[in-house]
């Protein structure tokens, strides 16, 4: 037998036995939250709360004034000052609100209404479900499965599972800036999996990037990612399900059996 030179680097190190053994069956399903199961509301939404909160709603019925702030945001993003402050902006509320007023303070609609702005994003509906988001939770919580959210977020997003009702449903939250380390660290995956009592070969990592969300199989995970696009409509979660090739509990009249 031929055996490879390099082995692939985990941070997990199941037993002989283990590696021997068929895998498990999936027991918990872990999500990405931003683009995943959840998307900002549409810019000129966020623009009209922010002149609204700032008293410069009147500049935004400018014809092409939001064209205009969206190409402005854009420009601003690529300038290697703004480019910096991104570097680690989710591994605390700091560093995140610096890096947003430091693109910002670029963008002329929005200089100086800063703090409005920020408010704005972290609002409790801000942040909304995508339309297959509860179906697939309640699914899989059907088929008896744990669930964790794991994300790179510089806020409670508990706040925004809460406002639509969902957060029944997430078991537990593995936040980036609670934990001061952002993905691909194996270590909030694997505090996921702790969290939910999952073994973390019986987990399904399900995410939007394949090297924050990919870093998930290097902790003995599955994972799957859906593409990197910004969605109007259902996100394909569905596919989870297919994925997890689990049948739903049987029900009677009593409730679950």
């Amino acid at each position: 037998m031929i055996h490879t030179l390099f082995e692939t680097p985990s941070a997990y190190r199941p037993s002989d036995a283990e590696m021997a053994a068929p895998v498990p069956p999936v027991e918990a399903v872990l999500l990405d939250f931003s683009n995943t199961v959840f998307q900002m509301i549409d810019l000129e939404t966020w623009l009209r709360r922010v002149g609204a909160a700032s008293g410069r709603l009147a500049a935004l019925n400018e014809p092409g004034a939001v064209a205009e702030i969206s190409e402005q945001l854009r420009t601003a993003f690529r300038l290697p000052s703004v480019v910096a402050l991104q570097e680690g902006r989710d591994l605390s509320s700091e560093q995140h609100r610096r890096a947003m007023h430091g693109w910002w303070e670029q963008v002329d609609f929005l200089r100086g209404a800063e703090e409005a702005a920020y408010q704005e994003l972290t609002a409790p509906d801000a942040w909304i479900p995508y339309p297959d988001t509860e179906p697939v939770l309640c699914a899989l919580r059907e088929r008896g499965l744990r669930i964790a959210i794991v994300s790179d977020f510089a806020w409670d997003l508990r706040t925004h599972l809460a406002h639509h009702g969902l957060d029944a449903l997430i078991d537990t939250c593995v936040i980036s800036y609670e934990q001061a380390r952002e993905k691909p660290d194996p270590e909030l995956f694997l505090k996921a999996c702790a969290d939910l009592g999952t073994d973390p070969r019986a987990a399904l990592m399900v995410g939007d990037n394949p090297v924050r969300d990919g870093g998930a199989t290097a902790c003995g995970l599955r994972t799957y990612i859906l593409p990197a696009e910004h969605r109007t409509g259902e996100r394909g979660l569905a596919d989870v399900l297919r994925l997890v090739d689990r049948p739903a509990r049987p029900t009677n009249e009593h409730g679950p059996a």
